[in-house]
């Protein structure tokens, strides 16, 4: 069974930096795509950065520049590098994963974590 689990959520305050990880188990996922999703409450969720497509690293223009996606494979594990936070950015935080499919859209993703809530005060 897939399991993702996020992790280094919290709170911090505006112009902070913070790092989630997300190991992946269950299978092999050097060959997956693997990639970040937000939700904050009232919105749609909506896609960060992604590893698709055996090496092509992905981002959404919203957070170009300030979100840094990394992985180590060994470990199974992505990370997500957060700076210079926003009260905006104050979500719930996804990993999810696919064997094969990848894009913008939450339903094409099979795989999702529980979730790293992330809060950023002004």
């Amino acid at each position: 069974q897939v399991q993702l689990v996020e992790s280094g959520g919290g709170w911090v305050q505006a112009g902070d930096s913070l790092r989630l990880g997300c190991v992946a188990s269950g299978r092999t996922f050097g060959n997956y795509n693997m990639a970040w999703f937000r939700q904050a409450p009232g919105k749609e969720r909506e896609f960060l950065a992604g590893f698709v497509a055996n090496g092509i690293t992905i981002y959404a223009d919203s957070v170009k520049g300030r979100f840094t996606i990394s992985r180590d494979s060994a470990l199974n594990t992505i990370y997500l590098e957060m700076n210079s936070l926003k009260p905006e950015d104050t979500a719930t935080y996804y990993c999810a994963a696919d064997p094969q499919r990848y894009g913008s859209d939450r339903s094409v993703w099979q795989y999702w974590g529980q979730g790293a809530q992330v809060l950023v005060s002004s």
